[in-house]
């Protein structure tokens, strides 16, 4: 499978603040990709440097083929309508609007809609299908999901796969860990200005090491452990309530999140 996207060395300051201090990473093509990072990480200005939307200060890009973008924080015109910006973007692309995916999408119901009265999450619908409108071979999206409601997710959730069955490389910076741990097939983890990890969600699990969620309800109430030897920790915390005389009601274990593990290598040590 050939490379999409290659970054190497990547490096970008703001001023004394070094942001990007050599970030390197590499994106197959056909597959859905994460860039995650706690807050003041460095993921938008990554994206951004990618896009050519901002210049960078050392290092290379290359990108292998044609691009859309959504991006975290757009706007258009208050009194343009969403059929009129439609319309606009198309011919500036010399394209025509592919009418399946403005379905898909839920456009139609916004087509006679002002811009300046539409929802946070219509807004995000449209921008996203301004960005597919010349149907882009690598599409990145940046918190796409933020503002929708449970439907709207879902649906485009659902758009998402069908660009990766159709061959599109998705690129996305994304707060949500279900959402990564059920749309990607690799992530990559920004951390001080670097990349800390890169790899599947299983190959990160095996890094960081096998962690489980045990809840214990009780007649007090519930109580949740957090233990990593999953043998030897149920046995000791079971040994513990049988100690003080604590009847349990109901037990469950859970396998570590994708969050936990993320947290875990973002915040972790050097």
């Amino acid at each position: 499978m050939t490379d999409a996207l290659q970054v190497k060395g990547l490096r970008k300051s703001y001023g004394k603040k070094e942001v990007l201090k050599g970030v390197d990473l590499c994106v197959r093509k056909g597959e859905i990709f994460a860039l995650l990072g706690v807050n003041g990480a460095g993921k938008t200005t990554t994206l951004e440097c990618i896009e050519g939307l901002r210049k960078y200060d050392g290092g290379s890009v290359s990108v292998d083929g044609s691009i859309g973008i959504q991006l975290q924080s757009a706007s258009l015109p208050a009194y343009i309508k969403g059929i009129e910006a439609i319309r606009l973007f198309a011919k500036w692309n010399r394209v025509s609007a592919d009418a399946s995916m403005l379905e898909a999408l839920g456009i139609e119901g916004l087509a006679g809609k002002q811009y300046q009265e539409m929802s946070t999450g219509q807004k995000r619908r449209l921008h996203l299908a301004l960005a597919l409108l010349s149907d882009p071979d690598i599409v990145f999206l940046d918190e796409p999901t933020a503002g929708l409601d449970v439907e709207g997710r879902i649906s485009l959730h659902e758009y998402i796969r069908t660009m990766k069955n159709k061959g599109k490389t998705i690129i996305l910076a994304s707060h949500d860990m279900a959402e990564v741990e059920n749309l990607c097939d690799s992530i990559a983890i920004l951390k001080d200005g670097l990349i800390a990890f890169t790899g599947t969600v299983v190959e990160l699990t095996e890094k960081v090491g096998t962690h489980y969620n045990v809840r214990v309800k009780t007649g007090r109430g519930t109580e949740d452990h957090e233990v990593d030897n999953i043998g030897a920790g149920l046995i000791a915390i079971l040994r513990d309530y049988q100690k003080k005389d604590i009847v349990i009601q109901d037990i469950q274990v859970d396998r570590g999140s994708l969050e936990q593990h993320f947290v875990k290598i973002a915040r972790e040590d050097d």
